[in-house]
């Protein structure tokens, strides 16, 4: 069935016990669980360096009343400090191990840290850091790592961060329900540490989630690049068609920006 997706101004907290995800953009993901509402690398400006939001504006106001910032990794299209202070400085922020001190320098006093294989709670959903194939950034003289997070409550979301193909995919969250995945960036190459439609979907075929929703696409162009509809789209389609001839048995689907998927009824293979 074909999702039918709201725009980013009905993202709301309404008491809806629903399990969802709802594309914000780039990387910025809204996860409900359980009761529980995470937000992935919040990045919401419409200019960042020489990066200009081409899709739809985000919604911050409707940002606000979320119980943890999930960050993945240091780099500026994923940590926007400005986009974290506009979601809130009294929201628990969750980053990879080596960053708490600064984002505790700007103001931000609830702060966890996580290295690889290390977990937390959050009011009862629990989010464990993964390894990230993506390197990481020096930051006061500490390498900070990447990482992605799996959340698990009554249904376990794989949220990618950045990321190449790596040894232990297969492993990292077996009876997965959905994988959010990368599968472009802002300009029309991706370095090393990055995957693009085709390692994507070789990555189903590892990870062998119910669900797959390409993420990282479509929202930034880097400025004087074109950045028509078919062009955006292009590669969450190519990474479609690309998981029907590896990964028949993977439902992949291709939200909008600001799109909601629920997940109700995952397990028995049915998704609303």
């Amino acid at each position: 069935m074909t999702p039918q997706p709201r725009g980013p101004g009905s993202i709301d907290g309404v008491a809806d016990p629903a399990p969802a995800i709802t594309w914000v953009g780039h990387s910025t993901v809204l996860l409900e669980l359980d009761g529980v509402r995470l937000l992935t690398d919040p990045v919401l400006r419409e200019r960042m360096l020489h990066l200009r939001r081409v899709s739809v504006s985000a919604d911050v106001g409707a940002l606000h009343d979320v119980d943890a910032l999930l960050i993945s990794h240091l780099h500026y299209d994923h940590l926007d400090v400005q986009s974290l202070r506009a979601v809130g400085r009294a929201s628990r922020v969750v980053v990879p191990v080596g960053a708490g001190d600064m984002l505790r320098s700007r103001g931000f006093a609830h702060v966890t840290e996580l290295d690889v294989g290390e977990d937390t709670d959050v009011n009862g959903v629990n989010v464990s850091a993964t390894h990230a194939e993506h390197g990481g950034r020096q930051l006061l003289g500490m390498r900070v790592p990447a990482l992605g997070y799996l959340v698990s409550g009554s249904l376990r979301i794989w949220f990618a961060g950045d990321t190449d193909l790596f040894d232990g995919m297969s492993r990292v969250a077996p009876d997965l329900d959905v994988a959010l995945l990368p599968v472009a960036g802002w300009g029309p190459r991706l370095p090393k540490g990055h995957l693009n439609p085709e390692r994507a979907a070789q990555a189903l075929t590892l990870l062998r989630p119910r669900i797959a929703v390409p993420i990282h696409w479509g929202t930034y162009r880097r400025l004087g690049l074109a950045s028509g509809e078919e062009l955006l789209r292009e590669p969450a389609e190519r990474f479609a068609r690309l998981a029907a001839e590896v990964a028949p048995e993977v439902e992949v689907r291709i939200l909008p920006v600001g799109g909601r998927l629920e997940l109700t009824g995952v397990h028995e293979g049915v998704s609303t």
